[in-house]
């Protein structure tokens, strides 16, 4: 009965303290409690890549490409790559767009659109193991979305952290966001109960819920977005 306790209490403190403060300051951290909300949902179906999709790797996908064998447990270095490629890339182009670039909200849009398409795409990835194991491109491609999706989400998220935080609940406020991945890695786990791999429809249902789960958050988003565009402050973005 502790955790729930642990959880629940900076929660509370952050959603008291926005009561007490000033205007501005609260419809701030309403935004914060809105992203928070997100970023648990967004990990507890990411973060199936150190469970579901690492048995689905082992289990039912071919652990060779181009001739090279390798084995499953390489999959996991896969979104480290794709970090390490495409980082430099998100950062140029946001300050590329300068004024022009994505609002917070809008970005968390992008991210939670890019994990939901990820999902989607095991789908029918699913559905083929039932003919074998599948190639690992699949798996690639599905690693490729996700690190969108991060790059998207993850360090735009923390720096929103920073700059939407009442200047002495900077540190509470950082918490907050982080203790929304430890509950989404809680979850993550729960989900990843439900995985079969030894029934291919179960298996395709299981992803495709998973996804529909990310698709719905994302169109709750994007109709909040001009909501939270001015919770925030932003321009129109």
């Amino acid at each position: 009965w502790i955790n729930p306790i642990v959880y629940a209490l900076p929660i509370v403190g952050v959603i008291w303290f926005g009561v007490v403060q000033r205007d501005q300051d609260s419809r701030r951290i309403a935004a914060i409690l809105v992203f928070f909300i997100c970023a648990i949902l967004f990990w507890a179906v990411f973060e199936q890549a150190g469970s579901s999709l690492t048995l689905f790797a082992d289990d039912l996908t071919q652990n060779e490409l181009l001739g090279f064998a390798f084995p499953s447990s390489w999959f996991q270095s896969v979104n480290s790559l794709f970090i390490l490629a495409l980082a430099p890339l998100f950062a140029w182009l946001w300050v590329r767009l300068r004024e022009q670039q994505p609002s917070i909200p809008m970005k968390f849009v992008w991210g939670l659109v890019f994990l939901g398409l990820s999902f989607a795409l095991l789908v029918p990835a699913a559905q083929l193991t039932a003919q074998g194991k599948v190639s690992p491109w699949w798996l690639i491609a599905v690693y490729f979305l996700q690190t969108l999706g991060e790059l998207c989400l993850s360090p735009v998220g923390l720096s929103a952290m920073t700059k939407l935080a009442p200047a002495r609940l900077t540190g509470l406020v950082m918490g907050i966001w982080f203790l929304g991945t430890a509950l989404g890695n809680k979850l993550a786990g729960v989900v990843a109960g439900e995985f079969n791999g030894k029934d291919p429809q179960a298996l395709a249902h299981f992803f495709w819920q998973q996804a529909l789960l990310v698709g719905g958050m994302t169109v709750l988003l994007l109709v909040l977005v001009p909501w939270v565009r001015r919770l925030t402050g932003e321009a129109r973005r």
